[in-house]
C-alpha cells in the first residue's frame, strides 16, 4: 500500500530531522495542563489527500499554544538515553508500524533546554506546550502538523 510506505518513510525522516534539527523550546506557562488523547486532535482527512489547514476543527485550533499532557509511544530511534527530540506516536501497532497511520497520529516533541528522556517501549505521558505547525519535506509533502515543547516525560 503506497500510503502506508510513504507514511513509514515520513516518520523515519521526521526522526532523523529531529536528531539534526535545532531550536529551543519556549515559554514557561505554569498553568495546569489539559489532558488530551490522540482522538482529541484527530480530524477528517482521506488517505492520500494533501493536508490543508482548513481541515482542522475549531476545537483543535483552540489548543494551539496551550499546555497539554498526552499519552503515546516514543518512535524508536538510534539514541536510548538523553533524548531531547523525538516523535510521539499514537500507537506502536498503527503509526509507522502498520496499517491505519495518519498525519494526526504523530507529534514532534522537542524537550525544553536541559531536559531529556530515555527510550522505552511502554507508553509515556508528555506534558508541554502544544503547537500547530506544519513540517514539510523538500517536495512540499506535509510530514507533521503538531509539535510539543516538552516539559516532562513520565
Amino acid at each position: 500500500m503506497i500510503f502506508k510506505s510513504h507514511f513509514t518513510v515520513a516518520c523515519l525522516v521526521l526522526s532523523l530531522l529531529l536528531l539534526t534539527g535545532s531550536g529551543e523550546a519556549r515559554g514557561d506557562d505554569k498553568a495546569k495542563p489539559q489532558n488530551l488523547t490522540f482522538d482529541d486532535i484527530k480530524f477528517e482527512m482521506k488517505k492520500g489527500s494533501r493536508f490543508k489547514r482548513e481541515m482542522l476543527t475549531k476545537k483543535i485550533n483552540a489548543l494551539d499554544e496551550k499546555k497539554i499532557t498526552i499519552r503515546g509511544y516514543i518512535l524508536p530511534g538510534f539514541q536510548q538515553k538523553g533524548i531531547t527530540q523525538f516523535v510521539l506516536v499514537r500507537d506502536n501497532m498503527e503509526c509507522c508500524f502498520g496499517p491505519g497511520a495518519a498525519l494526526y497520529d504523530c507529534i514532534l516533541v522537542e524537550m525544553e533546554k536541559g531536559k531529556s528522556t530515555s527510550f522505552t517501549v511502554r507508553p509515556v505521558s508528555v506534558t508541554g506546550k502544544f503547537k500547530i505547525s506544519e513540517f514539510s519535506d523538500p517536495d512540499g509533502n506535509t510530514l507533521a502538523i503538531y509539535r510539543l515543547d516538552g516539559e516532562a516525560v513520565k
